[in-house]
C-alpha cells in the first residue's frame, strides 16, 4: 500500500508539466477539489496541489524541449547521483542530471530502457506527498512498456524492488514491492503490458469514492476519457482519463478488503 512512510524506492512526489498552469489549476480543481498553492516567485512558476491542508501533487510549466504535458512519479532515493550512474549502467538515459532545489531536496529526471520516463527525490527540508492513498490522493503507479520482464530488471537494479506476477484476463501483471517490510504490504504499483498504439509510460491513480462522478467532472472540466468506468474483481472500478492537455492518469475507486473472519 502508498503510504507516506517513505522509503528507498517507494513514489513520493508527484508532479505535472504544463502548458497553462491556470487552466491545469482550474481542472483539476473541478475533478478532485484539489486546491492550488504556489512555490513562491523565485519557483519559476511552480506550485502545490493540497487537500484539506495536505500536500497531493504539485504542478509547473514544461521545462524541457519538444516536451508534453504529463504526470512526472519521483521515487525516493538517499543519493540521487548514485542512482544517476545506476541508471546509465543499466541501460537508461539522465535526461536531467541530479541538482539541488534550494534547500528541499535533490532531484534528477531519467528515462528508463523501455522508454518511460521517471525521476528521483533525494529528501532535504521536503520529504515528499503529505497524503497517500486517501481520497482524491495517490494510491498507485503503474509502468506500461513493450517488455514488463525487462523492465521489471532494469528497476530492480536501480531502486531493489521486488515483484510478484498476478495473472489477470490476457497477460500477467507485475506486482511491485520496494525492498523493505512485508512484501504484499509494500506494494505500490504494477507494471503492464504496452497496448498498441500507446506511449511507454508511467500512470498515476488516484483513490476516489464515486469514479463515474469524476468523469462526469473531467469531461465537464475540458478533460477526455481514456477507458470508461469498469469493475476489476479484486481490484476495484477503475477509469483512465486525460486533462484538457492529453496528460493521462487514472482514477480507482478500490475494493474494501474482506473482514477478518
Amino acid at each position: 500500500m502508498l503510504t507516506t512512510d517513505f522509503v528507498t524506492g517507494s513514489p513520493t512526489w508527484l508532479d505535472l508539466g504544463s502548458p497553462d498552469i491556470d487552466r491545469s489549476v482550474a481542472f483539476y480543481g473541478t475533478v478532485f477539489g484539489w486546491e492550488y498553492q504556489s512555490a513562491g516567485p523565485e519557483s519559476g512558476g511552480y506550485g502545490f496541489f493540497r487537500r484539506d491542508g495536505a500536500t497531493v501533487g504539485a504542478v509547473g510549466p514544461l521545462t524541457e524541449e519538444g516536451a508534453r504535458s504529463a504526470w512526472t512519479v519521483y521515487f525516493r532515493t538517499p543519493d540521487a547521483d548514485a542512482t544517476a550512474k545506476s541508471v546509465e549502467q543499466g541501460g537508461g538515459t539522465v535526461r536531467v542530471a541530479p541538482f539541488d532545489v534550494m534547500e528541499a531536496g535533490r532531484m534528477a529526471c531519467f528515462t528508463d530502457p523501455g522508454g518511460a520516463e521517471f525521476a528521483v527525490w533525494q529528501p532535504a527540508a521536503v520529504g515528499g506527498l503529505e497524503s497517500a492513498s486517501a481520497e482524491n490522493a495517490l494510491c498507485w503507479t503503474e509502468l506500461h512498456v513493450a517488455d514488463p520482464t525487462a523492465a521489471y530488471a532494469f528497476y530492480r537494479g536501480v531502486f531493489g524492488w521486488r515483484n510478484t506476477d498476478m495473472e489477470v484476463p490476457g497477460m500477467v501483471y507485475k506486482v511491485l514491492s520496494t525492498a523493505e517490510g512485508d512484501q504484499q504490504a509494500a506494494s505500490f504499483g504494477g507494471v503492464a503490458p504496452l497496448q498498441e498504439g500507446d506511449d511507454p509510460r508511467w500512470i498515476p491513480y488516484f483513490a476516489v469514492a464515486d469514479p463515474d462522478a469524476v468523469v462526469t467532472a473531467a469531461e465537464g472540466g475540458g478533460g477526455s476519457v481514456l477507458m470508461q468506468p469498469a469493475d476489476v474483481a479484486g481490484v476495484g472500478r477503475i477509469a483512465w482519463l486525460a486533462d484538457p492537455f492529453e496528460a493521462p492518469f487514472a482514477i480507482i475507486r478500490p475494493d474494501q478488503p474482506a473482514a477478518a473472519a
